[in-house]
C-alpha cells in the first residue's frame, strides 16, 4: 500500500506545475497557511487574487507580459494563461456535483486517503513550497505571444471560478470526495480542491512577480 501511495504522489509530482522556489514578492498572503483556510477565507482570497491581478499586471504592455527571463522560463502572460487552463480542468467535476451526477469511487471511501492527499497537495502547491513539478500537457500555456487581454481574461475567469465555488457551498465541500483531474490515484475533498486552487494561483503570482523583478525586464 505504501508503494502504491508513493507511485500516486510521483504521478502528481510529474504533472502538477510549481515554479521556482524562492519568493521575492513579499506579501503576508504568500505566507498564509492554505491548509486551514475556511470557505469564507477561500472566497476572500479568490477575490483578492482577482484584484491583485489587475493591480500587479493590468498596467503591463504586450512586450512586458510576454517577456521571459530565459528560454525555458514562463512569462507573466504564460503564468496567467496556465492558471486559466488548469483551473478549468475542475469544471467538469464541479458540474457533476451541481447536477447530482457525482459518484463515489472506491478510493473515495478509504477513510485516511483523502485527508492525507489533501494536506499533502495543498502544502506542495503553497507559495512557500520548495518542490517543483512539470505542468500537464492540457495546462501548458501558449508558446506564442499572448495578447494583453490575458489579464482581463484571468480576472473574468477568477470571478467565474469564485461563483462556482459559492454555488457548491451548500453541498458540504468538506464531505464530498473528488478525484484529481490530473491523476486518478489522487483523491481529496472538495474543500481541499478550493484550497489547492487559490494556493496554486498565489504560487504563480509569485513566479510572475519574480519575472517582473528579473534583470532585463522591459521598463
Amino acid at each position: 500500500m505504501i508503494e502504491e501511495l508513493q507511485i500516486g504522489y510521483d504521478r502528481v509530482a510529474a504533472i502538477l506545475p510549481i515554479p521556482h522556489s524562492t519568493l521575492s514578492y513579499h506579501d503576508e498572503r504568500f505566507a498564509m497557511n492554505y491548509q486551514y483556510l475556511t470557505l469564507p477565507q477561500i472566497y476572500d482570497e479568490a477575490e483578492v487574487i482577482a484584484s491583485d491581478a489587475k493591480a500587479h499586471f493590468g498596467h503591463l504592455n504586450s512586450r512586458q507580459l510576454n517577456w521571459k527571463p530565459a528560454a525555458d522560463s514562463w512569462s507573466v502572460a504564460q503564468c496567467l494563461d496556465h492558471l486559466i487552463s488548469i483551473n478549468s480542468e475542475y469544471y467538469p467535476t464541479f458540474n457533476r456535483i451541481l447536477n447530482g451526477e457525482h459518484r463515489r469511487a472506491l478510493m473515495h471511501r478509504l477513510p485516511f486517503l483523502p485527508a492525507m492527499f489533501g494536506r499533502m497537495m495543498v502544502n506542495a502547491l503553497s507559495p512557500k513550497s520548495q518542490r517543483r513539478f512539470k505542468a500537464p500537457g492540457s495546462a501548458q500555456p501558449s508558446s506564442s505571444s499572448i495578447d494583453p487581454q490575458i489579464v482581463d481574461r484571468f480576472i473574468t475567469h477568477q470571478r467565474q471560478m469564485l461563483a462556482k465555488m459559492r454555488s457548491l457551498e451548500d453541498r458540504d465541500p468538506a464531505g464530498i470526495i473528488i478525484t484529481s483531474p490530473f491523476a486518478s490515484v489522487m483523491v481529496y475533498n472538495l474543500l481541499d480542491a478550493f484550497r489547492l486552487i487559490v494556493a496554486h494561483e498565489r504560487r504563480h503570482f509569485a513566479q510572475a512577480q519574480r519575472v517582473m523583478e528579473a534583470d532585463g525586464f522591459p521598463r
